[in-house]
């Protein structure tokens, strides 16, 4: 078997960054943090991890099982990561190098950003 992916090709972005996550207990709940400009590809080619979303209104769930299905993700976000199985592993390719002024990891600061957006664009 074989999986891949190709900068802009599957990805709408360049990539700039690729990280990975493993070694977390089952069971481990990670993230936690929304990006304010950041685009992210995310895969589990090993295991399975849930990445729950959460756009400020509704909040969605999939689950990452095979090492051939992969989630894109825009800024705006509130995400969270929920380890399944032991020796899961979380790749991460990212539009942008690492810039923790583009996080937002406390909630509520988050649905402030999101409605500050939302009346952006109302008043345009």
């Amino acid at each position: 078997n074989l999986s891949f992916l190709e900068a802009e090709v599957d990805t709408p972005f360049q990539i700039k960054r690729i990280y990975y996550i493993y070694d977390v207990p089952t069971g481990t709940q990670r993230g936690g943090h929304a990006h304010k400009r950041l685009q992210q590809l995310l895969f589990c080619p090993n295991g399975v991890i849930d990445i729950i979303l959460a756009d400020g209104e509704e909040s969605a769930s999939v689950m990452l099982d095979r090492p051939n299905k992969a989630l894109l993700i825009g800024p705006g976000l509130w995400r969270e990561m929920l380890w399944h199985t032991g020796g899961a592993v979380l790749c991460v390719a990212a539009s942008e190098h690492y810039d923790e002024n583009d996080y937002i990891r406390d909630y509520d600061a988050f649905l402030e950003y999101i409605n500050e957006k939302h009346s952006e664009v109302s008043d345009d």
